[in-house]
């Protein structure tokens, strides 16, 4: 990475290029997402903020019972593209197992930025908690699951010092979260052409808002995963949290055999699957 070669960089970082069947996924995705809206009951597009993008939709826990695990899916896109309609279809698995999930929205670079991103989550994660109990969730029980640059926001929301935002929030308002292929040092993004364009980094916003650049959180545990097949950028920076925040904090970093970048996240909902089998292991607690 030495010099930052932008060439390089668009190769390592440009996941449709390296997926060059990525049309599919996002095919299978929408259809599976709007089946799940038409099988569930679900709530769309209730408003968390005020501001462009600020949705969620929930999936209540089943039977109308209150105490449930929650599981608060970030979607991902680089923080420019896609949207939680998309990513609808990770609900039933959790569902199905008796939690509630949150799928929230956010606005998009470069109309924001990606610190204004990670406030956006941070606005929609306190809504959860102070609202999710009437649709059955327990808000002490909330597992952030998060794909790319969504995996990105469910460390930063780990890391939240939430107390500083709001007072009256507990300080362990998330204590798991489940990185699927995240990205923790915004650096070299702001070097790559294809990206900087859209997200228009400064060296500031990196520094603010790269997890693997903040102190390891006081509390709680980020498992991460990457598929084997992804750019060995995306294989570093899963290794990268590790390194940055300790073992005990990263209890989890593991690499998914013939898993790209977009079929990784299928492996989520994907029955037997190891990832499939972590995440329902992280929400249930054990």
């Amino acid at each position: 990475m030495a010099g930052f070669d932008g060439e390089w960089l668009d190769r390592m970082y440009n996941n449709r290029a390296l997926v060059p069947e990525h049309p599919r996924h996002f095919q299978r995705w929408a259809q599976d997402s709007a089946q799940a809206r038409d099988e569930l009951p679900c709530e769309l597009d209730l408003l968390y903020g005020r501001g462009p993008g600020e949705t969620l939709d929930v999936f209540p826990a089943p039977g109308g019972k209150g105490g449930a695990p929650v599981v608060f899916f970030i979607h991902g896109g680089y923080w420019r593209s896609l949207d939680k309609r998309e990513h609808a279809f990770v609900a039933p698995t959790f569902v199905q197992r008796g939690a509630c999930v949150v799928l929230p929205n956010y606005a998009l670079c470069p109309a924001v930025t990606i610190p204004q991103i990670t406030v956006q989550m941070v606005r929609a994660l306190a809504w959860t908690v102070r609202n999710v109990a009437q649709w059955g969730g327990d808000p002490s029980r909330i597992t952030v699951i998060g794909h790319s640059a969504g995996g990105h926001l469910a460390a930063m929301l780990l890391a939240c010092l939430w107390q500083q935002y709001d007072p009256a929030l507990p300080t362990d308002a998330v204590t798991r979260a489940l990185s699927i292929s995240g990205l923790y040092d915004l650096e070299p993004l702001m070097h790559t052409p294809s990206l900087q364009a859209d997200l228009r980094l400064s060296p500031q916003q990196v520094q603010q808002a790269s997890p693997a650049r903040l102190p390891p959180p006081e509390r709680g545990a980020l498992h991460t995963v990457v598929g084997a097949d992804e750019s060995p950028e995306f294989l570093r920076h899963n290794a990268q949290i590790r390194e940055a925040w300790g073992d005990k904090r990263v209890p989890v970093c593991e690499t998914l055999p013939g898993r790209n970048h977009f079929s990784v996240l299928e492996a989520l909902v994907e029955p037997g699957h190891r990832l499939n089998q972590l995440a329902l292991d992280l929400v249930a607690g054990t």
